[in-house]
């Protein structure tokens, strides 16, 4: 089976003039963009989850990614079929990253 975890990325202005910590004032976060991963070769979406989790996740004070929602490849497919037009939607589908935990070194 196949599933798609999708990603929020968080970049803190903050960091690249000062230390970027709440603490000093100088935290400024923002929203990025994400990336939609397909994960193959996994019965479960907790396994995707976790495999996705493992290899991408970021969590330092410059940046952070993380995963913000998991779908079967089905469902993810269905919605940017249904939202985005024929353009938009062969870009979403090229931008997407395939992982399969199999093949994983």
């Amino acid at each position: 089976m196949k599933f798609v975890i999708r990603t929020q990325h968080l970049e803190n202005y903050g960091a690249h003039d000062n230390d970027g910590k709440f603490a000093s004032g100088n935290a400024y976060w923002k929203m990025k963009g994400g990336t939609d991963y397909i994960v193959q070769g996994v019965d479960r979406v907790q396994d995707a989850l976790a495999f996705v989790a493992a290899k991408t996740m970021q969590n330092n004070i410059a940046w952070k990614e993380f995963p913000t929602e998991w779908l079967t490849y089905d469902e993810w497919e269905a919605h940017v079929l249904e939202t985005c037009d024929g353009e938009y939607a062969e870009f979403i589908f090229d931008q997407t990253v395939t992982l399969d935990p199999r093949e994983a070194q």
